[in-house]
């Protein structure tokens, strides 16, 4: 029988002293506004400049856009919490809240492994790309890694939020993630983080050996190219996905994949924040500034608002 109790949540991650919360209130509004214009600036540059009208770019856009999703699922709620006295969330919103990261971090694990796709295509298997990566397929890509991210992991949230919570309602956290809000519940949650870990397992580890597979192939066809110019310029339009790879995965899996003996909560706190909020902060830098087409298209677009 459940015998929820408690009707909302307290975040206890939050700093106590007033300059530090200031602090933090405006560097968190610093990297939000960062997040949502540099990702908007990818969307805008790759959709207006019909050169980057490719299946590369594509997969930037929706990058892009969940990025931004990800990002506002739960910056703005810390925002408000920082910004008032009030540290709550009700116990729909945590449940919602936990969902949409769950959901939307899942999807990112499909779609990096999407645009590993496109590039092991791209230089391993040119002279076929158009027809293994045409626009059909890239939708259906797409698709695919959304309704993976709709699906998992429904069955992990709705299952942890039917627990009995009757007290106490404080999570050590700046956000409703999965480990923190299981700890609260009054019954035994084995059987949950069992469940988890396999899911976490199935949705990282996947893709992720799809991407090394990729990046093998992809390494093995540099090698052999005779021209160390053209190496270098094959190598660095991969170079801006593997970073996201390595930051995005590096840090999901040690959240999620850790067994419970070495669970840290004052570690996972720093470290959920830097892939919930940093990562897609990084997203456009990295790809601004290491990916050559993005610059021009930035520089003709900017060089035609200053002639007209």
């Amino acid at each position: 029988m459940n015998v929820t109790s408690i009707t909302y949540f307290i975040f206890l991650g939050f700093p106590t002293h007033l300059e530090v919360q200031i602090l933090m209130l405006v560097l968190l509004s610093a990297i939000y506004t960062v997040t949502i214009t540099g990702n908007c600036l990818i969307i805008f540059i790759t959709w207006v400049d019909i050169t980057l009208h490719t299946p590369m770019y594509f997969f930037l856009r929706v990058l892009s856009f969940l990025e931004i999703c990800y990002t506002s699922v739960t910056l703005p709620q810390m925002l408000y919490n920082l910004l008032t006295e009030d540290k709550s969330i009700s116990f729909s919103s945590c449940a919602v809240q936990m969902y949409f990261i769950l959901f939307l971090g899942t999807v990112e694990c499909f779609l990096l492994a999407s645009m590993s796709y496109d590039r092991y295509t791209a230089i391993c298997l040119p002279l076929h790309y158009t027809v293994f990566m045409s626009r059909e397929i890239c939708i259906q890509l797409t698709l695919a890694s959304w309704l993976c991210g709709i699906l998992i992991p429904l069955m992990n949230t709705s299952w942890a939020f039917s627990l009995p919570y009757c007290g106490p309602n404080e999570i050590n956290h700046f956000f409703c993630d999965f480990p923190p809000v299981l700890k609260l519940a009054c019954a035994d949650t084995t059987l949950n983080e069992v469940v988890m870990l396999v899911s976490s397992l199935l949705i990282t580890l996947i893709p992720f050996v799809f991407i090394l597979a990729s990046y093998t192939c992809i390494l093995g066809t540099i090698l052999r190219m005779p021209s160390s110019t053209k190496r270098q310029k094959v190598f660095s339009t991969c170079s801006s996905h593997l970073i996201l790879v390595i930051l995005f995965y590096g840090t999901a899996s040690f959240m999620y994949l850790q067994p419970k003996s070495n669970y840290s909560l004052k570690r996972d706190k720093i470290i959920s924040l830097f892939y919930t909020v940093l990562t897609p902060m990084l997203n456009p830098i990295i790809y601004s500034l290491r990916n050559t087409d993005v610059r021009m298209a930035l520089r003709k677009i900017l060089k035609r608002k200053i002639l007209f």
